[in-house]
């Protein structure tokens, strides 16, 4: 097993209005593994983040005027900065977040190309032309449609991505022209920090990107001022939709969480289909909106498909997330380890059984399989927000549909099948964000629309939806008689 690297425990100050701030209090960053201290960041205060609101509003008079190629070059330089940067950005990444090195490179690397994404993006925000001469008395009109930035943009990040769901704000605002105020997870700040390094360096405008660790109450100002106006939340359904209720006139894009269901037909390929609700179920511990949760299988292949799917979640390691050969890392909390087991020893009184897994060592729980729950198991109602996989045989594949939809949640849902029809019924009958037909709901390329119906939220990312988001139509109409 690889050791963990002793350095120097560092204290960043936070970046805002161009500037490293280090007035404020120091709080100390742990690894979620060991407990170890990796860094101390300078978490600012109230006034801190008025200051940062007001920067970003100066700001927005220079960003919304940005051309096209500007804001092309900014974005190009901070992909190329990231790429540079990169095992200093996965090593801090696995550090903060406690997610396995080789998952953190990927992270990396999906940070980089969603700026590149960005950077075509900010050259493509189109408008329309629009005749207008269709009733006699507006003979000689006609009009045109273009996008405008909607002004300073509030992010709010989670830990579980503290860099690409970070980028998934600041790239399309950039891209945009907005100008917007970051506020990171507390437990994994060090990538947003690293970030800014790289955005400073790029040269976007000062005030135009601004940092901020800050408490809960202090980061309220971030929802309720109206000079924001769009705030962009990632994080816990009753967090999110608080947000929305005190947001005021703000637009509020919501991305929340999921118990995401794999529909598994009998005429998959039950090998391809097992491996990758290993992957969708245990990535990242299980700790991912869109992780696999509920697995429904048809009857007459549920057993081959069990032991399949068992048989490769055997085989994967938990541990040091440092270490190369590990699969799965801790969770993030203490807490959270024991409530997943609790839920996990909830649902084995309650008659389920236990496939593999169910025991913990600090705050790593053994990746686990769990069938003959019920519906209303915490296991599969709620979201568990770890490596935990639930897996049911079904008889009719409109009772497959329904129990998918028997959930407060709508994100997004996967199908393996070989039947087109099968997979356009569920296309037209699954209340979710997005099907995935032929792998796991955890699939996600950064373009691509991504947000959910129901508690999972709100509006859409994906550079190009964000861009819509945090963008707004302005009708020009031109009267030439």
């Amino acid at each position: 097993m690889a050791e963990t690297t002793i350095t120097p425990v560092a204290t960043h100050g936070f970046f805002m209005d161009g500037h490293w701030i280090e007035d404020g209090e120091p709080v100390e960053i742990h690894a979620p593994y060991d407990g170890s201290v990796i860094g101390r960041v300078i978490q600012g205060r109230r006034e801190h983040a008025e200051a940062a609101i007001a920067a970003a509003v100066k700001a927005f008079g220079t960003t919304r005027r940005l051309p096209a190629f500007e804001r092309q070059r900014v974005l190009r330089q901070v992909a190329s900065s990231i790429s540079q940067r990169k095992e200093e950005f996965a090593h801090t990444l696995a550090q903060e977040a406690g997610k396995p090195i080789k998952a953190a490179r990927t992270e990396v690397d999906r940070a980089i190309f969603t700026f590149t994404v960005a950077a075509e993006e900010s050259t493509r925000i189109y408008g329309e032309y629009l005749p207008l001469d269709w009733q006699e008395y507006t003979a000689g009109r006609w009009g045109i449609v273009r996008r405008f930035p909607l002004g300073p943009v509030a992010g709010i990040t989670p830990f579980n991505f503290p860099l690409n769901l970070v980028v998934h704000k600041v790239a399309p605002a950039l891209a945009a022209g907005c100008s917007i105020v970051i506020k990171p997870a507390p437990q994994t700040p060090l990538c947003s920090l690293l970030l800014a390094e790289c955005v400073q360096q790029a040269g976007w405008p000062d005030g135009g990107f601004s940092v901020l660790p800050l408490s809960n109450d202090d980061a309220s100002l971030l929802v309720t001022d109206d000079r924001i106006k769009l705030i962009s939340f990632t994080g816990s359904v009753p967090v999110g939709w608080d947000i929305k209720r005190r947001a005021g006139k703000k637009k509020v894009v919501l991305e929340l969480g999921g118990n995401a269901a794999v529909i598994v037909h009998s005429d998959a390929d039950l090998a391809y289909a097992a491996d990758r609700c290993t992957a969708g179920g245990f990535s990242y511990a299980g700790q991912t909106c869109i992780s696999v949760q509920r697995v429904l299988v048809e009857h007459s292949v549920y057993g081959k498909f069990t032991d399949l799917l068992v048989s490769s979640v055997k085989a994967l390691k938990a541990g040091n997330p440092l270490d190369e050969s590990t699969d799965v890392g801790p969770l993030i909390r203490e807490s959270d380890a024991v409530r997943t087991v609790t839920w996990i020893e909830e649902a084995v009184r309650g008659g389920a059984r236990l496939l593999c897994g169910g025991g913990r060592k600090g705050r790593v729980v053994q990746p686990t399989v769990l069938t003959r729950t019920k519906p209303d198991m915490k296991v599969n109602c709620q979201e568990v927000f770890g490596p935990v996989v639930t897996v049911e045989p079904y008889e009719d594949f409109n009772e497959a549909l329904r129990e998918v939809n028997h959930s407060a949640f709508g994100l997004q849902a996967g199908l393996f099948t070989r039947d087109i029809n099968l997979v356009f019924q569920a296309y037209e009958e699954l209340e979710v964000g997005g099907l995935v037909a032929g792998d796991v709901p955890s699939f996600r390329i950064d373009h691509m629309p991504y947000g959910g119906v129901k508690d999972s939220g709100q509006g859409r990312e994906g550079i190009r939806y964000a861009i819509e988001e945090m963008t707004e139509q302005k009708l020009l109409v031109m009267n030439l008689r």
